[in-house]
């Protein structure tokens, strides 16, 4: 007979036991590379979307990266820039959730124009002195995936 005084004995947990609940609407973001979710959600600005709730999954299992990140977010569909997310890493898989089911899976491509998602780093740009201006990029290689300024025409370094 096991004495009641006693601790009980801490019970195992696995990660494969993880159980995050379906959402009703809005999007999961998969195949994320390992590591990139926090500065997708930084990017997307969840921390600013009203009444979203979002779970995050950071390095988990894949069969086809090794490791990945994940993303849900409980949004109203709409609430999100899917060009930001192909200016990240048009690799990302987005499923689209209404009522409970995938609606749509957009494939992402790089957007053609980026508005205030990078910033211009050139200190003569026009950006520089007008504060209020949008910060616009357009693509000038989509093989290299290569942005430019719209107005100095710097080419924007990294992601």
């Amino acid at each position: 007979m096991s004495n009641p005084n006693q601790n009980p004995a801490p019970q195992d947990t696995d990660c494969d036991d993880l159980s995050i609940s379906r959402i009703h609407e809005g999007y999961v973001l998969d195949h994320i590379k390992a590591g990139s979710s926090m500065k997708i959600y930084d990017f997307l600005k969840l921390g600013k979307l009203e009444g979203a709730a979002i779970a995050m999954i950071m390095n988990a299992k894949s069969s086809k990266m090794g490791k990945k990140d994940l993303i849900k977010i409980e949004c109203p569909v709409g609430s999100i820039d899917l060009d930001v997310l192909g200016y990240i890493d048009h690799n990302i898989t987005v499923n689209i959730i209404k009522d409970n089911e995938i609606k749509e899976k957009p494939k992402l491509r790089p957007p053609k124009v980026i508005k205030n998602i990078i910033r211009c780093t050139n200190p003569r740009c026009i950006t520089s002195i007008e504060q209020e201006l949008d910060h616009i990029f357009v693509l000038n290689d989509e093989a290299k995936e290569q942005y430019r300024c719209k107005y100095c025409e710097a080419r924007y370094h990294g992601k």
